[in-house]
């Protein structure tokens, strides 16, 4: 039977889910993180499929989302979309070395995967660090910089007030580029990276993660290791197809 079980990675709430009668027994793990203005119970489903395979997941709320929120509304929090995905990198390590002291972590075979916000996380952790084995985006931009600066210039068109000034604005930008993936792909080191992204999103363009898979597989010696799936006319919601091939990656790869 497949477990649902609340943990703390010390401030950090999350759902453990995990077939009950190897809960407390080393596996493999799969930590997803969740999409902007979303939270942790949305990705149960992806969870169970992949908690079947025999992954132990987790999934965490992101900084203002879920257990974690503060009252703000949906534009706000967006607002602060590369100040989650910061915190996100931050907390990272502290989960996978609860579940390291715990004994919980099989191996070191830790996998990261995320749904849009949670896919930017993912892109961006691969560059920073190197134990994650096996990786996911889906719909999410392995190119935060390009993503920062067509969000900035869409907001100037439509004459929103942006809530921070011109000069945070260049700078937010500039720090992005230690996260990007696409100015660093030799840090992926040959890693199972796997993409899924529907052509007409409209939210995160489908063009920044299939142009930087077009780049990225030539640096592959084994070009089975990086794979990407779109659907087409399919927009920004996952789809069950997504979730099957990505369960599928999980299951080939970690």
């Amino acid at each position: 039977m497949i477990g649902i079980y609340r943990k703390r990675f010390e401030h950090i709430p999350a759902l453990v889910v995990v077939d009950s009668e190897k809960e407390n027994k080393p596996l493999p793990v799969v930590t997803y993180i969740h999409g902007i203005t979303s939270r942790k119970e949305q990705n149960l489903s992806f969870a169970y499929f992949l908690a079947e395979k025999g992954f132990r997941v987790v999934l965490p709320d992101c900084m203002l989302h879920g257990e974690r929120e503060e009252g703000l509304n949906n534009q706000q929090i967006t607002y602060r979309l590369w100040e989650v995905v910061a915190e996100n990198l931050k907390e990272l390590p502290l989960i996978k070395e609860t579940l390291d002291q715990e004994g919980l972590l099989l191996d070191g075979r830790f996998g990261l995967a995320g749904t849009s916000m949670g896919g930017i996380t993912t892109s961006a952790a691969l560059t920073q660090y190197d134990w994650i084995k096996v990786a996911a985006v889906l719909m999410g931009s392995p190119q935060p910089v390009r993503f920062a600066e067509e969000q900035v210039a869409t907001l100037k068109e439509m004459n929103m007030d942006l809530p921070i000034s011109e000069e945070e604005q260049h700078k937010l930008i500039r720090d992005l580029g230690s996260i990007d993936l696409s100015k660093q792909v030799e840090k992926l080191f040959g890693r199972p990276l796997f993409f899924w992204h529907g052509e007409e999103d409209n939210v995160v363009p489908f063009d920044h993660s299939y142009s930087f898979y077009n780049d990225a597989i030539a640096h592959y010696k084994n070009p089975e290791n990086i794979r990407f799936r779109r659907e087409i006319g399919r927009d920004h919601k996952v789809s069950i197809y997504a979730i099957t091939e990505t369960v599928n990656w999980f299951d080939m790869h970690l």
